[in-house]
């Protein structure tokens, strides 16, 4: 199979493309806002509720660190847990983990509700499989099933020895007499440490919507992200026997709405669904592993299988796609979320004309696909996409749309009324109408691409004192987007100056494997970790003038978290070239000598 190449464009459409852009236009300019009433806003202060841990129970009482250790990582979830383990298998000893949650996982600790289940086939999602030894019982893993791997690759590298949960980090600060990083945290703690590596996620911090009022509805109220099962009853599995007697406002449809919709729609007396913007659905098709397959698998499987999932979305040439799911079939599309260098062969008008009629082609079929499931026209024409396959992340299920046939399901479609306009004591307002409920539940997302550093909530000082953020004040400046000069021996995991995927673990163990070399071989000279200011100067020079710039594309699009509601930023700080180039650049540097720019001053 080729995902490259010369594309052909049809010479007879079905469809007219003046037309389709035309509706796009109208549709986008429904729900484009200026009176700020769709802003979200942080669950703190009075709604710092929100964000509360509703798994651990009380926080239990500790005195406070004052140690020293290797490594501080910074976050519990996949990225940490990568680069504790591959620090680990480099020989690192005294690695301890700082969580603000209650164990390890992340996002799927945190994210525990009805349906939950990767989107990514969970044989390249889920890190180190061959090394923990186990395989997924699902082609794409419920929830509960992430998080038991997560604690499994903790426990297999004897992370929970050093581990601090419930602990959030405060500030980080460069001690020059000792060449160590002082750690500050919440609980009081001055940890000592030689090396620090953030990996703050990209979905750690769920968002509320800014709609006037939610701090007096009467009723019953919860985040997704923090399911309220006293409340509901039931599972992750479902059966939310709390919920019969009870009619629940759901507000939001992305991709966790997709996931929730049908359990509450089968388990609720009744369920209102507040939609601004739909999304698209494409077909799932999870199944469990087939054991046979299993006894197929020879040494080296998952790191195969994952380079060939990466290829193939990155659109580089492959004999075979092995994963063979929604997100490999749409490859072409996904490169106005994931630039890459691998199609060639035409101009950039010729290159754009022919991703639009590819793009109008997979939108058709998924509009198609609402229309012969949802027996209400009326409901069936609310739920089509009218965008592009990227203006929102794709989603899957083969149960959501079925969900609004059901008598007791209520789709509200709100773009023409500014979103929810507010909520009462007692319901739901959109429009002239108030819908009455007994619960809200907000499916609204999270912070997306901002760490605790960029956002300045986490404090880090380096040589002299100086604050990392006054050093990026005309933007972010890094090698390769893991470590500044001026800010020895620390490292950001992230998209920030790197290239990311839909599969974000996979680009994730790239990071911790160059981070865990890069540490092992300065432990090995007695080095520091710092790059020159050339070599840093030269990377950033280097993605400015290669940025992929899809402003474009984004004005274009639908609102939502991709384009920041409508509003685009002209360039992203990513690599232009796409993740398998530039995991291809990191190998050549570390083979290459590149190091001698990032360890020359001694520790």
């Amino acid at each position: 199979m080729s995902t490259s190449g010369t594309p052909t464009i049809p010479d007879d459409l079905d469809f007219d493309p003046d037309a389709l852009r035309a509706k796009y236009r109208e549709e986008r300019d429904r729900r484009l806002r200026t009176d700020g009433r769709l802003h979200h806003q942080r669950p703190e202060g009075r709604f710092g509720y929100y964000a509360e841990d509703p798994y651990t129970g009380a926080e239990t009482p500790r005195s406070p660190l004052t140690d020293q250790v290797d490594v501080v990582v910074v976050g519990g979830g996949f990225g940490g847990l990568l680069a504790a383990s591959r620090l680990r298998q480099a020989g690192v000893q005294r690695i301890r983990v700082i969580e603000k949650g209650g164990d390890f996982g992340g996002t799927w600790y945190w994210n525990r509700y009805p349906g939950i289940h990767c989107d990514i086939e969970s044989y390249v999602y889920l890190p180190l499989l061959e090394e923990v030894g186990t395989v997924p019982e699902w082609k794409y893993s419920p929830g509960a099933e992430i998080l038991r791997h997560a604690q499994a690759i903790a426990r297999k590298y004897d992370l929970y020895r050093d581990a601090c949960f419930r602990t959030a980090v405060r500030e980080l600060r460069w001690d020059e007499r000792t060449a160590e990083w002082v750690v500050g945290t919440d609980r009081e703690d001055r940890i000592r440490a030689r090396h620090v590596v953030v990996s703050h996620g990209t979905l750690d911090q769920p968002k509320l919507p800014g709609i006037p009022g939610i701090d007096t509805f009467r009723g019953h109220t919860f985040h997704t992200s923090r399911w309220d099962y006293d409340y509901t009853g039931g599972s992750a599995d479902g059966g939310l026997v709390g919920l019969a007697d009870r009619r629940v406002a759901l507000i939001g449809t992305g991709a966790t709405a997709i996931q929730v919709v049908p359990h509450l729609g089968r388990d609720s007396q009744h369920l209102y669904v507040f939609q601004r913007t739909p999304s698209s659905v494409d077909t799932r098709g999870n199944r469990r592993t087939d054991p046979a397959w299993v006894r197929t698998l020879t040494p080296g499987w998952q790191r195969r299988r994952r380079d060939n999932f990466l290829a193939v979305v990155s659109g580089e040439r492959v004999e075979e796609d092995l994963v063979g799911d929604g997100w490999t079939s749409s490859a072409r599309l996904l490169q106005k979320l994931i630039p890459t260098d691998a199609y060639t062969g035409l101009s950039p008008e010729e290159r754009e004309t022919a991703d639009e009629i590819a793009d109008f082609q997979k939108m058709n079929e998924i509009r198609a696909r609402v229309a012969a499931e949802i027996d209400d026209p009326t409901t069936a024409e609310a739920l089509k996409p009218w965008y592009r396959y990227l203006c929102k992340r794709p989603t899957f299920s083969d149960e959501y749309l079925a969900t609004f046939n059901r008598e007791n399901v209520t789709l509200v479609d709100t773009a023409d009324h500014g979103g929810v306009e507010r909520l009462t004591e007692t319901g739901v307002v959109v429009g002239d109408r108030e819908y009455e409920v007994d619960c809200v539940i907000f499916a609204t997302g999270f912070e997306v691409g901002m760490s605790d550093v960029l956002r300045g909530r986490l404090p880090v000082h380096g040589r002299g004192g100086l604050a990392l953020l006054e050093y990026w004040r005309e933007g972010p400046r890094t090698l390769h987007g893991f470590y500044s000069h001026g800010f020895p021996n620390l490292f950001h995991l992230g998209a920030l100056h790197k290239a990311a995927s839909v599969n974000f673990v996979h680009v994730l163990d790239e990071q911790a494997t160059h981070i865990a070399e890069v540490v092992a071989e300065a432990r090995r000279r007695g080095a520091l970790v710092e790059p020159t200011a050339g070599a840093e100067a030269a990377w950033v020079d280097d993605l400015g003038r290669n940025a992929p710039d899809q402003y474009r594309f984004q004005s274009e699009c639908t609102p939502g978290y991709y384009n920041n509601e409508g509003r685009p930023r002209p360039r992203g700080g990513t690599y232009a070239d796409g993740p398998v180039a530039f995991h291809r650049l990191l190998r050549r540097w570390r083979a290459e000598g590149g190091m001698d720019e990032v360890l020359g001053a001694s520790s």
